[in-house]
């Protein structure tokens, strides 16, 4: 058969299935093999030398011609055994065998070489190894392609129909390899899969680009389960030379290369879900937990949450957690008071919330920010309380968040220590994928990392509110009243956090219409120096009560310092901090104490260590008051001083700490001068004064506390004091009774004078009866009515139960049960007694009649 044709054969095209026979197109077989025909003469000469014989030995017909070939083309040390069996093959046998010889190249090659006789000599075909052995190789390697590969390679032709499935497609699809022939995308995909790959198809095969991973769905034989494939098709070629590539020829089908990422898909996502927990983790840790606010921290909770994780979120907290309580009482069986105390929707529709009505129920309409409301006992909400366990809830039970519109929710408790402190809601709703196993973990992680926070938060709340208790109440009242006074004040502590510091001020009402003023600051910041500051002014207030001069209230307060800096029995072994072992610095304070009295608007004035009281007089500008400075309480060692200064009606006083003029910003004398330039001026109402000194120093700087208290002398008039001196003679009670009955009714005081009259004949006669001396009565009327009755023994009155056939010692029992209070206090030159009576509703009117009195008697 000459060169370049082919018998038509089952692929030739229709011409070629009639009968006819035509010539092979480009990119036939035999573009992919090296072959070369000859002929002998019976001679054993060449008398033919074919086109391709001339490519294969790069030898011209007309040079080839008529030459012996062994001799021509065999290597030398062969050509002998060559001659032999050329012999034999022109005697009529025919050959077949390898031979090697030189190629056009000049390179040494191997041949195989194919002899058949003939009557006119010999037809000899030459075929080059090494090529055959490439297409046994590429043959072998198609077949181990095609039969072992995991992925699944499909032939088209032309038409568009399988001529060739591998053994994996064929597995897949369900029938053997051989029953895919034919068959189109139709016949094994869906309509409209098989739409979109007939078309790649087409275009594959008119353009030649091929198109790569097209993503296929659809279904198998046996498998519910939807499938899905990544397809990558390219176009066939019929021409090239093998291991060169080359698409010279025609074109004849299209290649599938069908790879099934089902599983792949699934572990993406997978990895998909694994990246997002992780970044959500991550947020969190960065997001929640920056305040140390129950409500805040709850907030940062569902924004990272909404809509990165969910849809809708709540957050729910014991009530009795948000009050301070100590226990988490009465909520063990999941049915205790909750508060919602945080809610979050990323959907447009949801039910607004709003801050609403207390003690309502979930599932009665949605519940408001601030709410106070129970689970029902069977609910998944109190399960989750009751058990510490999380609850996935799916269709109409996961509503109580936003209604229809929620299809799927996951009820986190929030434990931390053991202890459950609520609870949050995560929902998604429809159209949003479900909560699956890998939720729940990420919603747990979530809820635990926020209620180690809540709980943070919880124990600080708790004992920032036992703080700011203890220290409210180591304040005086918010308007002190004093006789005599017009007072106002002002504390702001040195830091936010708390509500007091180590500065201090008092205002200490003392018998006969007496007023301490106190002023202290002791030094150090925060709780611990509040707490010495609350003993401090405790002390003060208990050696105040004894009627002491002021420098003997700082003498005996020096000392109680000293006993406070020393360290507790025991706490050196107690406590693993050195520095509880030694707390003098903390407790070193000063001091200024103050005593007024506003009979005869008098100052009595000692100081330790305490900056000097300002002093504004009527029509003066404001001046600082020289005293003795001191030492500092808890120094020791040294004695304090006092002065007496006396004032006018209407002047001011100010005492203040060192806060108020002094930072780093400017120093001391400058701040004393801006107080006093602040205090200058016609006079204002006090309250202004304080704001307008407040206002006008710099009080922002957060540096120290400060105490300002101002007082304005306002002094008993001549008209409000009964003063008179009486003899120490047994008619002197009478005189006594009568000064009082007038006195009293020439104030208006008619409702009093029994009682007045009563206790002071009991008081004038024990000084007539314990005393010795003159005897001075005085009567003073202010908010309350005081009677004072002096003599000169020092011996102090002690209240005594007298029995029944005891003749005295019940005057004490009727001054206690008729006055609202009394006592003694040591003078100069002996002692006062005094008792004081309320000008309405007090204790004199509230209490029995003289008459029942002494018919007890």
């Amino acid at each position: 058969m000459p060169a370049g044709e082919v018998p038509p054969g089952d692929d030739a095209d229709p011409a070629a299935r009639a009968g006819v026979w035509q010539s092979s197109p480009p990119g036939s077989m035999y573009d992919y093999i090296r072959v070369a025909s000859f002929s002998l003469d019976r001679a054993g000469r060449i008398d033919h030398w074919s086109r391709r014989a001339e490519e294969f030995f790069g030898v011209a017909a007309e040079e080839a011609l008529g030459r012996d070939p062994i001799a021509a083309f065999a290597p030398p040390d062969v050509q002998v055994r060559a001659h032999e069996r050329l012999a034999q093959i022109l005697d009529g046998r025919e050959w077949n065998g390898l031979v090697p010889y030189k190629d056009a190249s000049g390179g040494n090659g191997l041949a195989e070489v194919y002899v058949m006789p003939s009557d006119d000599g010999a037809v000899c075909i030459a075929l080059d190894v090494a090529t055959l052995r490439q297409i046994e190789t590429d043959v072998a390697a198609s077949q181990a392609v095609f039969g072992q590969s995991p992925m699944g390679f499909v032939l088209f032709d032309t038409h568009l129909r399988l001529i060739r499935v591998n053994e994996r497609f064929a597995e897949v699809f369900g029938r053997p390899a051989e029953g895919h022939r034919g068959r189109g995308p139709h016949d094994f995909l869906s309509r409209v899969e098989a739409d979109r790959l007939t078309a790649a198809l087409r275009q594959v095969l008119e353009t030649g680009e091929p198109v790569l991973d097209m993503p296929l769905v659809g279904t198998v034989p046996g498998d519910p389960v939807r499938r899905r494939w990544a397809m990558s098709l390219y176009r066939l070629h019929s021409g090239g030379i093998p291991g060169q590539g080359g698409h010279a020829g025609r074109p004849i089908g299209v290649a599938g290369l069908a790879m099934d990422v089902t599983g792949r898909q699934r572990a993406e996502r997978e990895a998909a879900h694994a990246r997002r927990n992780l970044a959500l983790l991550n947020e969190a840790g960065s997001r929640i937990g920056t305040s140390l606010d129950l409500e805040t921290t709850a907030r940062e909770l569902l924004d990272v949450a909404v809509p990165h994780f969910c849809d809708l979120a709540s957050v729910d907290l014991y009530q009795v957690l948000l009050s301070g309580e100590e226990e988490l009482t009465g909520a063990t069986d999941g049915s205790g008071q909750v508060r919602r105390v945080a809610f979050a929707s990323a959907v447009s529709d949801a039910p607004v919330v709003m801050a609403g009505d207390d003690d309502v129920s979930p599932g009665e309409g949605p519940v408001s920010v601030g709410a106070v409301h129970r689970y029902r006992f069977g609910s998944a909400s109190a399960r989750a309380l009751r058990t510490a366990q999380p609850q996935v809830l799916d269709g109409e039970g996961a509503n109580d968040l936003g209604g229809t519109l929620v299809q799927s929710t996951l009820v986190v408790p929030m434990v931390a220590r053991d202890t459950v402190l609520g609870l949050v809601q995560f929902s998604r709703a429809k159209g949003s994928e479900p909560f699956a196993e890998r939720d729940r973990m990420l919603a747990e992680e979530l809820a635990a990392r926020a209620a180690i926070f809540l709980d943070n938060a919880r124990l600080y709340r708790r004992e920032h509110e036992r703080a700011l208790i203890l220290q409210r109440s180591l304040l005086p009242p918010d308007d002190p009243e004093a006789a005599g006074l017009d007072i106002a004040c002002r504390y702001l502590p040195g830091s936010m956090e708390t509500e007091v510091g180590g500065d201090w001020f008092d205002v200490i009402e003392l018998p006969g219409h007496r007023t301490a003023l106190v002023v202290g600051d002791v030094m150090g910041r925060g709780l611990r120096a509040a707490v010495a500051m609350g003993e401090l002014r405790t002390a003060v207030r208990t050696l105040a009560m004894l009627d002491l001069e002021p420098a003997e209230v700082l003498a005996a307060l020096d000392e109680v310092v000293g006993g406070l800096g020393a360290p507790r029995q025991g706490m050196a072994r107690r406590s693993k901090d050195p520095g509880d072992a030694d707390l003098a610095e903390v407790y070193l304070a000063t001091c200024i104490y103050v005593v007024y009295d506003a009979v005869t608007r008098r100052c009595t004035i000692a100081n330790a260590g305490h900056l000097p009281p300002v002093l504004v007089e009527p029509g003066e500008s404001p001046l600082l008051l020289e005293l003795p400075r001191g030492v500092p309480l808890g120094v020791g060692g040294e004695p304090f001083e006092e002065i007496e200064v006396q004032l006018a009606d209407g002047a001011l006083l100010a005492l203040y700490t060192d806060g108020l003029v002094e930072s780093r910003s400017h120093p001391l004398d400058e701040g004393l001068d801006a107080f006093r330039d602040s205090l200058a001026g016609p006079p204002r109402p006090l309250e202004d004064v304080c704001d307008h000194v407040l206002a006008t120093l710099d009080t922002a700087h957060g540096e120290d506390d400060i105490a300002l208290l101002m007082a304005r002398i306002r002094g008993l008039s001549p008209d409000k004091v009964g003063d008179w001196t009486l003899e120490p003679q047994p008619t002197s009670v009478a005189r006594a009774r009568e000064l009082a009955r007038d006195q009293l009714l020439a104030w208006g005081l008619d409702d009093l004078v029994d009682t007045t009259e009563l206790l002071v004949s009991e008081l004038v006669t024990n000084a007539l009866r314990h005393g010795y001396g003159d005897i001075r009565l005085r009567l003073l009327l202010d908010r309350t009515l005081v009677c004072e009755v002096w003599d000169s023994a020092l011996m102090q009155p002690r209240r005594r139960r007298a029995r029944d056939t005891d003749e005295g010692g019940r005057g004490l029992q009727l001054v206690t049960m008729l006055s609202q209070s009394w006592g003694s206090r040591r003078t100069h030159r002996g002692k006062t007694v005094w008792f004081e009576l309320a000008l309405r509703g007090g204790a004199a009117s509230a209490g029995p009649s003289v008459e029942d009195l002494l018919s007890m008697y």
